[in-house]
Protein backbone atom coordinates (compact mmCIF):
# COMPACT_ATOMS: atom_id res chain seq x y z
CA UNK A 1 0.00 0.00 0.00
CA UNK A 2 0.98 3.09 -0.60
CA UNK A 3 2.26 4.99 2.59
CA UNK A 4 2.53 9.48 2.66
CA UNK A 5 5.72 11.18 2.43
CA UNK A 6 6.03 14.25 4.23
CA UNK A 7 4.53 16.70 1.90
CA UNK A 8 1.16 14.53 2.18
CA UNK A 9 1.37 14.78 5.92
CA UNK A 10 1.88 18.81 5.78
CA UNK A 11 -0.36 19.19 2.93
CA UNK A 12 -3.90 17.63 4.93
CA UNK A 13 -3.18 18.26 8.07
CA UNK A 14 -2.72 21.91 6.82
CA UNK A 15 -6.05 21.71 5.06
CA UNK A 16 -7.80 20.33 7.95
CA UNK A 17 -6.34 23.45 9.76
CA UNK A 18 -7.81 25.48 7.32
CA UNK A 19 -11.22 23.67 7.39
CA UNK A 20 -11.71 24.12 11.01
CA UNK A 21 -11.26 27.74 11.00
CA UNK A 22 -13.75 28.20 8.14
CA UNK A 23 -16.00 25.67 10.05
CA UNK A 24 -15.77 28.22 13.27
CA UNK A 25 -16.76 31.41 11.45
CA UNK A 26 -19.72 29.27 9.95
CA UNK A 27 -20.91 28.47 13.24
CA UNK A 28 -20.39 31.71 14.96
CA UNK A 29 -22.23 33.56 11.82
CA UNK A 30 -19.43 35.09 10.47
CA UNK A 31 -19.41 33.31 6.87
CA UNK A 32 -23.44 32.87 5.60
CA UNK A 33 -24.36 29.16 4.21
CA UNK A 34 -23.22 30.82 0.58
CA UNK A 35 -20.04 31.63 1.43
CA UNK A 36 -19.52 28.48 3.41
CA UNK A 37 -20.76 26.11 0.46
CA UNK A 38 -18.03 26.24 -1.73
CA UNK A 39 -15.36 25.50 1.09
CA UNK A 40 -17.37 22.37 2.71
CA UNK A 41 -17.63 20.83 -0.91
CA UNK A 42 -14.08 21.32 -1.33
CA UNK A 43 -13.61 19.49 2.06
CA UNK A 44 -16.76 16.50 1.11
CA UNK A 45 -19.17 18.21 2.89
CA UNK A 46 -22.18 17.98 1.68
CA UNK A 47 -25.83 19.00 2.66
CA UNK A 48 -28.10 16.32 2.42
CA UNK A 49 -31.61 16.40 3.02
CA UNK A 50 -31.50 15.48 6.84
CA UNK A 51 -27.95 16.50 7.75
CA UNK A 52 -24.90 16.96 6.46
CA UNK A 53 -22.91 13.78 4.62
CA UNK A 54 -19.12 13.47 5.05
CA UNK A 55 -17.58 11.73 1.86
CA UNK A 56 -14.38 9.84 2.26
CA UNK A 57 -11.48 9.22 -0.50
CA UNK A 58 -10.62 5.72 -0.55
CA UNK A 59 -8.14 5.56 -3.47
CA UNK A 60 -8.38 2.87 -6.31
CA UNK A 61 -10.35 1.16 -2.96
CA UNK A 62 -7.94 0.29 -1.22
CA UNK A 63 -7.72 0.53 2.89
CA UNK A 64 -5.65 -0.79 5.57
CA UNK A 65 -7.10 -2.65 8.90
CA UNK A 66 -5.82 0.57 10.65
CA UNK A 67 -7.88 2.82 8.53
CA UNK A 68 -10.92 0.90 8.72
CA UNK A 69 -10.56 0.35 12.16
CA UNK A 70 -10.45 4.41 12.56
CA UNK A 71 -13.66 4.44 10.21
CA UNK A 72 -15.14 2.61 12.75
CA UNK A 73 -14.42 5.13 15.58
CA UNK A 74 -15.67 7.91 13.48
CA UNK A 75 -18.82 5.68 12.91
CA UNK A 76 -19.11 5.09 16.49
CA UNK A 77 -18.36 8.58 18.24
CA UNK A 78 -19.40 10.87 15.47
CA UNK A 79 -22.28 8.92 13.44
CA UNK A 80 -24.69 6.89 14.34
CA UNK A 81 -22.90 3.88 14.21
CA UNK A 82 -22.34 3.06 10.41
CA UNK A 83 -20.94 4.22 7.28
CA UNK A 84 -22.00 3.69 3.42
CA UNK A 85 -19.24 2.24 0.92
CA UNK A 86 -20.42 3.67 -2.88
CA UNK A 87 -19.67 2.51 -6.69
CA UNK A 88 -16.90 5.44 -6.36
CA UNK A 89 -15.35 3.28 -3.91
CA UNK A 90 -15.64 6.08 -0.99
CA UNK A 91 -17.09 5.79 2.15
CA UNK A 92 -19.75 8.34 3.43
CA UNK A 93 -21.25 9.07 6.78
CA UNK A 94 -24.33 10.74 6.83
CA UNK A 95 -24.72 12.23 10.15
CA UNK A 96 -21.96 14.24 11.34
CA UNK A 97 -22.61 17.43 13.23
CA UNK A 98 -21.11 20.04 11.52
CA UNK A 99 -19.29 21.25 14.84
CA UNK A 100 -17.37 17.54 15.02
CA UNK A 101 -16.15 17.73 11.13
CA UNK A 102 -13.04 18.91 11.80
CA UNK A 103 -12.56 16.28 14.87
CA UNK A 104 -13.59 13.93 11.98
CA UNK A 105 -10.83 15.03 9.38
CA UNK A 106 -8.27 15.29 12.50
CA UNK A 107 -8.84 11.66 12.96
CA UNK A 108 -8.97 10.34 9.01
CA UNK A 109 -5.44 12.36 8.76
CA UNK A 110 -3.76 10.08 11.77
CA UNK A 111 -4.07 7.15 9.46
CA UNK A 112 -3.48 9.07 6.26
CA UNK A 113 -6.91 9.57 4.67
CA UNK A 114 -9.15 12.44 4.12
CA UNK A 115 -12.18 13.94 1.61
CA UNK A 116 -9.87 16.59 -0.68
CA UNK A 117 -11.63 16.41 -3.63
CA UNK A 118 -14.71 13.88 -3.08
CA UNK A 119 -16.73 16.83 -4.43
CA UNK A 120 -16.71 19.98 -6.66
CA UNK A 121 -15.70 20.19 -10.04
CA UNK A 122 -12.24 18.61 -10.08
CA UNK A 123 -10.83 14.97 -10.70
CA UNK A 124 -12.42 12.60 -8.05
CA UNK A 125 -11.16 10.26 -6.60
CA UNK A 126 -9.42 7.39 -8.50
CA UNK A 127 -10.98 3.88 -8.96
CA UNK A 128 -9.41 0.70 -10.00
CA UNK A 129 -10.08 -2.93 -10.49
CA UNK A 130 -10.60 -4.75 -6.86
CA UNK A 131 -8.90 -7.14 -7.93
CA UNK A 132 -5.75 -5.65 -8.92
CA UNK A 133 -2.31 -6.89 -8.60
CA UNK A 134 -4.21 -10.42 -7.76
CA UNK A 135 -6.47 -11.45 -10.93
CA UNK A 136 -4.57 -13.89 -13.12
CA UNK A 137 -5.83 -11.83 -16.27
CA UNK A 138 -3.69 -8.56 -15.35
CA UNK A 139 -1.35 -7.15 -17.46
CA UNK A 140 0.26 -5.35 -14.82
CA UNK A 141 -1.56 -4.03 -10.97
CA UNK A 142 -3.36 -0.64 -12.29
CA UNK A 143 -2.72 0.89 -8.29
CA UNK A 144 0.68 2.35 -9.23
CA UNK A 145 -0.47 3.91 -12.03
CA UNK A 146 -3.52 4.75 -9.73
CA UNK A 147 -1.51 6.54 -7.45
CA UNK A 148 0.70 8.39 -9.98
CA UNK A 149 -3.11 10.08 -11.19
CA UNK A 150 -4.18 10.67 -7.59
CA UNK A 151 -0.61 12.52 -6.89
CA UNK A 152 -0.55 14.91 -10.33
CA UNK A 153 -4.46 15.63 -9.89
CA UNK A 154 -4.44 16.72 -6.11
CA UNK A 155 -5.22 20.51 -6.01
CA UNK A 156 -3.75 20.50 -9.99
CA UNK A 157 -3.65 24.10 -10.01
CA UNK A 158 -5.02 24.22 -13.57
CA UNK A 159 -7.98 21.67 -13.01
CA UNK A 160 -9.35 22.95 -9.50
CA UNK A 161 -12.75 24.41 -11.34
CA UNK A 162 -13.48 22.63 -14.32
CA UNK A 163 -16.72 22.62 -16.01
CA UNK A 164 -17.85 19.84 -14.44
CA UNK A 165 -16.38 17.16 -12.01
CA UNK A 166 -14.13 14.40 -13.80
CA UNK A 167 -14.23 10.87 -12.70
CA UNK A 168 -10.83 8.23 -14.17
CA UNK A 169 -11.06 4.69 -13.19
CA UNK A 170 -8.31 2.07 -14.25
CA UNK A 171 -7.50 -1.63 -15.10
CA UNK A 172 -4.67 -3.66 -15.93
CA UNK A 173 -6.77 -6.67 -16.83
CA UNK A 174 -8.33 -8.09 -19.37
CA UNK A 175 -11.94 -8.43 -18.29
CA UNK A 176 -13.10 -4.61 -16.87
CA UNK A 177 -14.06 -4.86 -13.40
CA UNK A 178 -13.59 -1.00 -13.38
CA UNK A 179 -16.77 -0.06 -15.75
CA UNK A 180 -14.02 2.10 -17.53
CA UNK A 181 -16.08 2.72 -20.38
CA UNK A 182 -18.51 4.56 -18.54
CA UNK A 183 -15.95 6.94 -16.89
CA UNK A 184 -14.76 10.33 -17.71
CA UNK A 185 -11.47 8.77 -18.63
CA UNK A 186 -11.02 5.18 -18.91
CA UNK A 187 -7.41 3.45 -19.00
CA UNK A 188 -7.02 -0.02 -19.55
CA UNK A 189 -3.18 -1.34 -18.89
CA UNK A 190 -1.90 -3.46 -22.01
CA UNK A 191 0.92 -4.85 -23.60
CA UNK A 192 1.74 -3.80 -27.45
CA UNK A 193 0.68 -6.05 -29.83
CA UNK A 194 4.18 -6.21 -31.47
CA UNK A 195 7.21 -5.03 -29.32
CA UNK A 196 5.18 -6.24 -25.65
CA UNK A 197 6.06 -2.64 -23.85
CA UNK A 198 3.26 -1.95 -21.53
CA UNK A 199 1.34 1.04 -21.84
CA UNK A 200 -2.73 2.37 -22.06
CA UNK A 201 -5.48 2.13 -24.30
CA UNK A 202 -7.15 5.48 -23.29
CA UNK A 203 -11.11 5.65 -23.15
CA UNK A 204 -12.80 9.43 -22.87
CA UNK A 205 -16.47 10.29 -22.73
CA UNK A 206 -18.00 8.05 -21.13
CA UNK A 207 -20.74 8.72 -18.14
CA UNK A 208 -24.27 7.69 -17.54
CA UNK A 209 -26.57 10.65 -15.88
CA UNK A 210 -29.05 12.75 -17.50
CA UNK A 211 -27.06 11.91 -20.50
CA UNK A 212 -25.34 8.38 -20.76
CA UNK A 213 -22.86 7.23 -22.62
CA UNK A 214 -20.01 4.69 -23.72
CA UNK A 215 -16.54 6.13 -23.70
CA UNK A 216 -14.80 6.44 -27.15
CA UNK A 217 -11.60 4.78 -27.63
CA UNK A 218 -9.04 8.02 -28.39
CA UNK A 219 -5.70 6.39 -28.24
CA UNK A 220 -5.48 2.69 -28.95
CA UNK A 221 -1.45 2.42 -27.45
CA UNK A 222 0.31 5.31 -25.56
CA UNK A 223 4.00 4.62 -23.68
CA UNK A 224 3.81 3.99 -20.02
CA UNK A 225 6.16 6.51 -19.29
CA UNK A 226 3.86 9.58 -21.40
CA UNK A 227 0.37 8.99 -19.64
CA UNK A 228 0.52 12.21 -17.40
CA UNK A 229 1.15 14.58 -20.63
CA UNK A 230 -1.41 12.74 -22.68
CA UNK A 231 -4.13 12.94 -19.19
CA UNK A 232 -2.92 16.31 -19.02
CA UNK A 233 -3.75 17.36 -23.14
CA UNK A 234 -7.40 15.80 -22.79
CA UNK A 235 -8.06 17.43 -19.55
CA UNK A 236 -6.88 21.00 -21.35
CA UNK A 237 -9.29 20.28 -24.01
CA UNK A 238 -11.85 19.39 -21.65
CA UNK A 239 -11.31 22.42 -19.48
CA UNK A 240 -10.69 24.70 -22.63
CA UNK A 241 -13.58 23.92 -24.40
CA UNK A 242 -16.21 22.21 -21.99
CA UNK A 243 -19.61 24.18 -21.64
CA UNK A 244 -20.18 26.37 -19.18
CA UNK A 245 -23.33 28.00 -19.28
CA UNK A 246 -25.13 24.29 -18.77
CA UNK A 247 -24.02 22.07 -15.58
CA UNK A 248 -26.22 19.64 -17.85
CA UNK A 249 -23.91 19.77 -20.88
CA UNK A 250 -20.87 20.20 -18.89
CA UNK A 251 -19.57 16.74 -18.90
CA UNK A 252 -16.90 15.71 -21.23
CA UNK A 253 -18.95 12.99 -22.62
CA UNK A 254 -21.01 15.99 -24.39
CA UNK A 255 -17.72 17.72 -25.53
CA UNK A 256 -16.56 14.44 -27.63
CA UNK A 257 -20.35 13.67 -28.63
CA UNK A 258 -20.68 17.40 -29.81
CA UNK A 259 -17.28 17.87 -30.96
CA UNK A 260 -17.12 14.10 -32.58
CA UNK A 261 -14.76 11.48 -31.75
CA UNK A 262 -12.34 12.07 -34.89
CA UNK A 263 -12.19 16.17 -33.89
CA UNK A 264 -12.06 15.49 -30.57
CA UNK A 265 -9.04 12.76 -30.94
CA UNK A 266 -7.27 15.73 -33.49
CA UNK A 267 -7.52 18.18 -30.35
CA UNK A 268 -6.35 16.16 -27.68
CA UNK A 269 -3.20 15.08 -30.04
CA UNK A 270 -2.34 18.73 -31.42
CA UNK A 271 -2.55 19.55 -27.52
CA UNK A 272 -0.34 16.78 -27.02
CA UNK A 273 2.12 17.70 -29.39
CA UNK A 274 2.15 21.31 -27.89
CA UNK A 275 3.38 20.11 -24.64
CA UNK A 276 6.71 19.51 -22.84
CA UNK A 277 6.06 16.09 -21.77
CA UNK A 278 9.42 15.87 -19.90
CA UNK A 279 8.74 18.44 -17.54
CA UNK A 280 4.87 16.58 -17.14
CA UNK A 281 5.96 12.99 -16.89
CA UNK A 282 6.77 11.29 -13.86
CA UNK A 283 10.77 10.26 -13.98
CA UNK A 284 11.55 6.67 -14.14
CA UNK A 285 12.79 6.33 -10.62
CA UNK A 286 9.21 8.31 -9.31
CA UNK A 287 7.44 5.55 -10.99
CA UNK A 288 9.68 3.16 -9.67
CA UNK A 289 9.04 4.45 -5.59
CA UNK A 290 5.11 4.26 -6.03
CA UNK A 291 5.64 0.82 -7.79
CA UNK A 292 7.60 -0.17 -4.92
CA UNK A 293 4.56 -0.12 -2.50
CA UNK A 294 2.61 -2.08 -4.13
CA UNK A 295 4.80 -5.45 -3.83
CA UNK A 296 3.39 -8.41 -3.48
CA UNK A 297 3.19 -9.21 0.20
CA UNK A 298 5.37 -11.85 1.53
CA UNK A 299 3.29 -14.74 0.56
CA UNK A 300 3.69 -18.46 1.66
CA UNK A 301 5.29 -20.73 -0.72
CA UNK A 302 1.78 -23.22 -0.79
CA UNK A 303 0.58 -25.77 -3.26
CA UNK A 304 -2.42 -24.70 -5.91
CA UNK A 305 -4.62 -27.14 -3.80
CA UNK A 306 -5.60 -27.23 -0.46
CA UNK A 307 -6.87 -30.68 0.95
CA UNK A 308 -7.64 -28.50 4.07
CA UNK A 309 -10.23 -26.46 2.63
CA UNK A 310 -11.66 -29.06 0.13
CA UNK A 311 -12.72 -31.62 3.15
CA UNK A 312 -14.22 -28.55 4.84
CA UNK A 313 -16.10 -27.44 1.81
CA UNK A 314 -17.14 -31.29 1.74
CA UNK A 315 -18.71 -31.35 5.19
CA UNK A 316 -20.32 -27.67 5.31
CA UNK A 317 -22.83 -26.57 1.85
CA UNK A 318 -22.68 -23.29 3.76
CA UNK A 319 -18.88 -22.89 3.13
CA UNK A 320 -18.67 -24.56 0.26
CA UNK A 321 -21.42 -21.67 -1.32
CA UNK A 322 -19.65 -19.06 0.18
CA UNK A 323 -16.14 -20.58 -1.38
CA UNK A 324 -18.44 -21.15 -5.27
CA UNK A 325 -19.68 -18.03 -5.07
CA UNK A 326 -17.82 -15.26 -3.40
CA UNK A 327 -14.58 -16.95 -3.97
CA UNK A 328 -12.09 -15.09 -6.96
CA UNK A 329 -8.85 -17.50 -8.28
CA UNK A 330 -5.39 -15.56 -7.04
CA UNK A 331 -2.38 -15.94 -9.30
CA UNK A 332 -0.66 -16.87 -6.01
CA UNK A 333 -1.07 -20.86 -5.33
CA UNK A 334 -2.48 -21.52 -2.40
CA UNK A 335 -4.21 -18.02 -2.48
CA UNK A 336 -7.82 -17.42 -3.01
CA UNK A 337 -9.75 -13.58 -2.59
CA UNK A 338 -13.17 -13.78 -1.01
CA UNK A 339 -15.55 -11.19 -1.57
CA UNK A 340 -17.21 -9.94 1.18
CA UNK A 341 -21.14 -9.23 0.58
CA UNK A 342 -22.45 -5.91 2.42
CA UNK A 343 -26.18 -7.12 0.73
CA UNK A 344 -27.44 -9.16 3.45
CA UNK A 345 -30.69 -9.91 2.15
CA UNK A 346 -32.97 -6.89 4.23
CA UNK A 347 -30.55 -4.83 5.05
CA UNK A 348 -29.44 -1.57 3.33
CA UNK A 349 -26.93 -1.85 0.19
CA UNK A 350 -22.94 -1.04 1.10
CA UNK A 351 -24.05 -0.12 4.79
CA UNK A 352 -21.30 -1.77 7.23
CA UNK A 353 -22.18 -1.15 11.63
CA UNK A 354 -19.06 0.01 13.10
CA UNK A 355 -19.14 -3.18 15.40
CA UNK A 356 -18.20 -4.75 12.03
CA UNK A 357 -15.79 -2.61 10.53
CA UNK A 358 -13.85 -2.82 13.61
CA UNK A 359 -14.39 -6.81 13.61
CA UNK A 360 -13.66 -6.76 9.58
CA UNK A 361 -10.46 -4.85 10.20
CA UNK A 362 -9.09 -7.95 12.68
CA UNK A 363 -9.71 -10.24 10.19
CA UNK A 364 -8.15 -8.57 7.28
CA UNK A 365 -5.32 -7.77 9.78
CA UNK A 366 -5.13 -11.59 10.68
CA UNK A 367 -5.96 -13.04 7.58
CA UNK A 368 -5.16 -10.83 4.59
CA UNK A 369 -1.85 -9.20 5.15
CA UNK A 370 -3.70 -6.14 6.58
CA UNK A 371 -5.21 -5.19 3.32
CA UNK A 372 -8.83 -4.82 2.08
CA UNK A 373 -10.84 -3.94 -0.96
CA UNK A 374 -13.44 -1.47 -1.77
CA UNK A 375 -15.58 -2.43 -4.34
CA UNK A 376 -17.46 -0.05 -7.04
CA UNK A 377 -20.15 -2.77 -6.40
CA UNK A 378 -20.57 -1.56 -2.54
CA UNK A 379 -19.17 -4.18 -1.12
CA UNK A 380 -15.43 -5.35 0.08
CA UNK A 381 -12.77 -7.77 -0.74
CA UNK A 382 -10.06 -9.77 0.94
CA UNK A 383 -7.24 -9.77 -1.60
CA UNK A 384 -5.10 -12.40 -0.08
CA UNK A 385 -6.41 -15.26 1.77
CA UNK A 386 -4.53 -18.38 2.10
CA UNK A 387 -6.60 -21.45 0.69
CA UNK A 388 -6.10 -22.97 4.29
CA UNK A 389 -7.11 -20.31 6.24
CA UNK A 390 -10.87 -19.69 4.95
CA UNK A 391 -12.75 -21.84 6.92
CA UNK A 392 -11.78 -19.82 9.69
CA UNK A 393 -12.13 -16.50 7.67
CA UNK A 394 -16.09 -17.90 6.85
CA UNK A 395 -16.25 -18.94 10.57
CA UNK A 396 -15.29 -14.83 11.48
CA UNK A 397 -17.24 -13.33 9.05
CA UNK A 398 -20.59 -15.45 9.75
CA UNK A 399 -20.49 -14.54 13.28
CA UNK A 400 -20.12 -10.47 12.08
CA UNK A 401 -23.12 -11.15 9.73
CA UNK A 402 -20.84 -10.61 6.89
CA UNK A 403 -20.75 -14.05 5.44
CA UNK A 404 -23.63 -13.95 2.45
CA UNK A 405 -23.05 -15.78 -0.28
CA UNK A 406 -24.52 -13.65 -3.09
CA UNK A 407 -21.65 -11.87 -4.74
CA UNK A 408 -22.56 -10.90 -8.23
CA UNK A 409 -26.44 -12.92 -7.76
CA UNK A 410 -29.96 -11.14 -7.89
CA UNK A 411 -29.83 -10.44 -4.31
CA UNK A 412 -26.56 -8.30 -4.52
CA UNK A 413 -27.81 -4.96 -5.83
CA UNK A 414 -25.98 -1.77 -5.92
CA UNK A 415 -28.36 1.11 -4.63
CA UNK A 416 -28.12 4.56 -4.12
CA UNK A 417 -29.00 6.24 -0.68
CA UNK A 418 -31.89 7.62 -2.75
CA UNK A 419 -34.81 9.63 -1.10
CA UNK A 420 -34.07 8.29 2.28
CA UNK A 421 -30.97 11.07 2.23
CA UNK A 422 -30.21 12.68 -0.79
CA UNK A 423 -31.39 15.91 -1.17
CA UNK A 424 -31.54 15.23 -5.20
CA UNK A 425 -33.50 12.08 -5.08
CA UNK A 426 -36.96 11.91 -6.56
CA UNK A 427 -37.66 8.46 -5.42
CA UNK A 428 -36.28 5.90 -3.04
CA UNK A 429 -34.00 3.60 -3.34
CA UNK A 430 -33.11 1.20 -0.56
CA UNK A 431 -36.57 -0.28 0.36
CA UNK A 432 -36.56 -0.80 -3.66
CA UNK A 433 -33.37 -2.95 -3.01
CA UNK A 434 -34.86 -4.65 0.26
CA UNK A 435 -38.09 -5.72 -1.51
CA UNK A 436 -36.21 -7.66 -4.68
CA UNK A 437 -33.61 -9.47 -2.24
CA UNK A 438 -36.49 -10.09 -0.12
CA UNK A 439 -37.86 -11.76 -3.44
CA UNK A 440 -35.46 -13.90 -4.25
CA UNK A 441 -34.06 -14.75 -0.45
CA UNK A 442 -33.69 -18.31 -1.39
CA UNK A 443 -30.30 -19.84 -2.01
CA UNK A 444 -30.86 -22.51 -4.07
CA UNK A 445 -33.24 -19.74 -6.49
CA UNK A 446 -30.48 -17.20 -6.77
CA UNK A 447 -28.28 -20.20 -7.94
CA UNK A 448 -30.56 -20.87 -10.33
CA UNK A 449 -30.86 -17.57 -11.76
CA UNK A 450 -27.19 -17.24 -11.70
CA UNK A 451 -25.05 -13.70 -12.34
CA UNK A 452 -27.65 -10.71 -12.70
CA UNK A 453 -26.43 -7.20 -12.04
CA UNK A 454 -29.45 -5.25 -10.47
CA UNK A 455 -28.58 -1.36 -10.49
CA UNK A 456 -31.23 0.99 -8.99
CA UNK A 457 -30.77 4.71 -8.60
CA UNK A 458 -33.29 7.12 -7.11
CA UNK A 459 -32.73 10.22 -9.77
CA UNK A 460 -31.54 10.97 -13.21
CA UNK A 461 -28.05 11.34 -11.87
CA UNK A 462 -27.66 7.78 -11.99
CA UNK A 463 -25.39 7.17 -8.44
CA UNK A 464 -26.70 3.95 -8.88
CA UNK A 465 -25.33 2.61 -12.24
CA UNK A 466 -28.74 1.79 -13.11
CA UNK A 467 -27.97 2.41 -16.76
CA UNK A 468 -25.39 -0.38 -16.76
CA UNK A 469 -27.42 -2.99 -15.02
CA UNK A 470 -28.52 -6.15 -16.79
CA UNK A 471 -31.57 -4.65 -14.98
CA UNK A 472 -31.51 -1.32 -13.86
CA UNK A 473 -34.42 0.44 -12.06
CA UNK A 474 -34.55 4.42 -11.99
CA UNK A 475 -36.88 6.23 -9.64
CA UNK A 476 -38.40 9.45 -10.58
CA UNK A 477 -41.37 11.37 -9.41
CA UNK A 478 -44.25 11.41 -11.67
CA UNK A 479 -47.59 13.11 -10.23
CA UNK A 480 -46.81 13.60 -7.02
CA UNK A 481 -46.12 10.00 -6.97
CA UNK A 482 -42.37 7.70 -6.85
CA UNK A 483 -42.31 6.11 -9.89
CA UNK A 484 -39.72 3.44 -11.56
CA UNK A 485 -38.58 3.00 -14.87
CA UNK A 486 -37.03 -0.88 -15.62
CA UNK A 487 -34.47 -1.20 -18.27
CA UNK A 488 -32.59 -4.29 -19.16
CA UNK A 489 -29.52 -5.82 -21.48
CA UNK A 490 -27.31 -2.84 -19.44
CA UNK A 491 -23.51 -3.75 -19.13
CA UNK A 492 -20.56 -2.25 -17.37
CA UNK A 493 -17.76 -4.54 -18.51
CA UNK A 494 -15.80 -4.94 -21.33
CA UNK A 495 -19.10 -5.30 -23.57
CA UNK A 496 -20.20 -1.93 -22.11
CA UNK A 497 -23.42 -1.20 -22.71
CA UNK A 498 -26.30 0.98 -22.01
CA UNK A 499 -29.69 -0.96 -21.21
CA UNK A 500 -32.92 -0.48 -23.20
CA UNK A 501 -36.45 0.24 -21.39
CA UNK A 502 -38.97 -1.50 -21.16
CA UNK A 503 -41.76 0.32 -21.02
CA UNK A 504 -43.75 3.30 -18.74
CA UNK A 505 -43.17 3.23 -15.24
CA UNK A 506 -44.61 1.77 -12.57
CA UNK A 507 -45.35 2.13 -8.94
CA UNK A 508 -43.00 1.22 -6.27
CA UNK A 509 -44.85 -2.13 -4.64
CA UNK A 510 -45.12 -2.94 -8.63
CA UNK A 511 -41.23 -2.89 -8.21
CA UNK A 512 -40.55 -6.19 -7.05
CA UNK A 513 -43.27 -8.22 -9.19
CA UNK A 514 -41.75 -6.97 -12.53
CA UNK A 515 -38.20 -7.84 -11.48
CA UNK A 516 -39.65 -11.28 -10.51
CA UNK A 517 -41.46 -11.61 -14.07
CA UNK A 518 -38.43 -10.05 -15.62
CA UNK A 519 -36.74 -12.69 -14.33
CA UNK A 520 -38.63 -15.67 -14.82
CA UNK A 521 -38.78 -14.65 -19.07
CA UNK A 522 -35.34 -14.72 -18.96
CA UNK A 523 -35.42 -18.34 -17.27
CA UNK A 524 -37.78 -19.52 -19.90
CA UNK A 525 -35.66 -17.40 -22.79
CA UNK A 526 -31.98 -18.80 -21.93
CA UNK A 527 -29.89 -21.63 -23.80
CA UNK A 528 -27.27 -23.79 -22.21
CA UNK A 529 -24.44 -21.83 -19.95
CA UNK A 530 -26.30 -18.16 -21.12
CA UNK A 531 -26.12 -15.31 -18.35
CA UNK A 532 -28.82 -12.94 -18.61
CA UNK A 533 -27.43 -10.41 -20.98
CA UNK A 534 -26.27 -13.13 -23.65
CA UNK A 535 -30.09 -14.28 -23.06
CA UNK A 536 -30.99 -10.60 -23.98
CA UNK A 537 -28.32 -10.08 -27.07
CA UNK A 538 -29.66 -13.38 -28.35
CA UNK A 539 -33.23 -13.43 -27.88
CA UNK A 540 -33.82 -9.25 -28.34
CA UNK A 541 -35.43 -7.26 -25.72
CA UNK A 542 -39.12 -7.64 -27.24
CA UNK A 543 -39.87 -11.18 -25.24
CA UNK A 544 -38.93 -8.82 -22.36
CA UNK A 545 -41.04 -5.81 -23.26
CA UNK A 546 -44.10 -8.25 -24.15
CA UNK A 547 -44.00 -9.85 -20.61
CA UNK A 548 -43.53 -6.35 -18.93
CA UNK A 549 -46.27 -4.85 -20.71
CA UNK A 550 -48.70 -8.17 -19.55
CA UNK A 551 -47.41 -7.89 -16.25
CA UNK A 552 -48.27 -4.10 -16.09
CA UNK A 553 -51.96 -5.32 -17.76
CA UNK A 554 -52.65 -7.96 -15.08
CA UNK A 555 -51.39 -5.06 -11.84
CA UNK A 556 -53.76 -2.19 -13.35
CA UNK A 557 -56.79 -5.32 -13.67
CA UNK A 558 -56.33 -5.66 -9.53
CA UNK A 559 -56.49 -2.32 -9.09
CA UNK A 560 -59.49 -1.95 -10.98
CA UNK A 561 -62.95 -2.22 -9.41
CA UNK A 562 -64.97 -5.43 -10.88
CA UNK A 563 -67.84 -3.94 -13.15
Amino acid sequence: MYRYDEFDERFVRERVAEFRSQVERRLDGSLSDDEFKPLRLKNGLYLQLHAYMLRIAVPYGTLSSRQLRQLAVIAETYDKGYGHFTTRQNLQFNWPKLRDVPAILDLLADVEMHCIQTSGNCIRNVTADQFAGVAADEVEDPRPTAELIRQWSSLHPEFVWLPRKFKIAVTGAEHDRAAIMVHDIGLKVKRHPETGETGYEIVVGGGLGRTPMIGKIVRDFLPKHELLAYLEAVMRVYNSEGRRDNKYKARVKILVHETGEDEFRRRVEEEYARLDGPTINAPQEELERIAAYFAPPAYDELPETSPVLDAARRTDPALDRFVEQNGFAHKQPGYIALTVSLKAVGEVPGDMSAEQMSIFADIAEHWSFGELRVTHAQNLVLPHVRKDDVREVFAALQAAGLATANAGLVTDIIACPGLDYCALATAKSIPIAQAIATTFADEARQKDIGPLPIKISGCINACGHHHVGAIGILGLEKAGKENYQITVGGDATERAALGERLGPGIDAEDVPGAIETIVDIYLGERQAGEAFNDTVRRAGIEPFKAGFADYIAARQAVREPAE
